[in-house]
């Protein structure tokens, strides 16, 4: 499959627009109006049933936490379940970018979750669209897709949680299964499983030197990891460091405050496990998240 950049690529272009107007949960309530005179209200979330401390990211309350923070930096939002209809052809050279991890149609990982949701159920608004996707992979082409692809893709969020069930499922077999098992092998507690996944998701899997496997390796030479006898916060600061030079790379990428004012912050305060509160600022923006 080929490197896959996900949805972080739209972020940057889309700092202008306005906040997706999208419903928000009750429990992601604004701390106050928007004004133009007034900085950003910061947005909020509290997560339920807390895990137990020291828990891994793939516990449900971690892994919950997890998708807030990528979706507060992918859709300005801590409503990462609002973004399985999310659709655009955006241009950046790879096609549509749509769903929770930002799958794009022209990095095959798209048509990969449009296979698997058609093989167990055959029947759905997407499956006609499977010869266009297969013919656009790896390139930036629309063709035999467009708005009636679209429309199809909000239809199959809206109604059929199989479609959903299938993002999620994805989401885990390509991005989050990996980065946390490699976290972990590593000896990184939650936060450092965090680093892996938010990288693996926006640089891909695989190891060029600018996917995942790069960065780690470009890690791995500066520091050792805990699990090699190594101090964790050393060898996080050099991941997080080979990990902006990468974003550096790509005007897209190129604001590194996902980095520079969330992940090290919290690296910083020693926040190895991830509990909240959790406060952080992506593109300006201010988010926490609450016990």
């Amino acid at each position: 499959m080929p490197v896959h950049t996900s949805t972080m690529k739209k972020t940057a272009a889309r700092l202008a627009l306005p906040v997706l107007a999208m419903a928000l949960p009750a429990s992601l309530a604004l701390a106050g109006p928007a004004q133009a005179a007034q900085p950003s209200p910061v947005r909020t979330a509290t997560v339920p049933a807390a895990a137990g401390a020291g828990a891994p990211l793939d516990d449900p309350y971690e892994k919950d936490i997890a998708m807030r923070l990528v979706s507060s930096a992918e859709n300005s939002t801590l409503d990462w379940r609002g973004q399985f209809r999310y659709i655009e052809p955006y241009p950046d050279g790879r096609g549509y970018t749509g769903g929770i991890i930002g799958f794009t149609s022209g990095t095959g990982d798209m048509l990969e979750l449009v296979e698997r949701y058609t093989k167990k159920k055959p029947d759905n608004p997407l499956a006609k669209y499977l010869p266009a996707l297969r013919k656009v992979n790896g390139s930036d082409s629309h063709a035999g897709l467009g708005k009636p692809f679209e429309e199809a893709w909000r239809k199959a969020a809206d109604e059929d949680k199989a479609f959903r069930d299938a993002q999620e499922a994805e989401r885990d077999r390509v991005y989050f299964d990996p980065s946390v098992k490699q976290a972990k092998a590593d000896g990184l507690r939650a936060l450092g499983q965090f680093v892996y996944y938010d990288a693996i998701v926006m640089h891909g899997p695989g190891d060029g030197k600018d996917s995942f496997g790069g960065i780690r390796k470009a890690a791995l030479a500066k520091a050792k990891p805990p699990a090699q006898g190594g101090d964790e916060k050393a060898y996080l600061d050099a991941f997080l460091d080979a990990r902006k030079k990468v974003m550096k790379k790509e005007e897209a990428h190129s604001d590194t405050s996902r980095v520079d004012t969330a992940q090290r912050v919290f690296l910083n305060e020693g926040n190895f496990d991830l509990r909240p509160p959790l406060k952080w600022k992506v593109y300006g923006e201010s988010y926490r998240i609450d016990k």
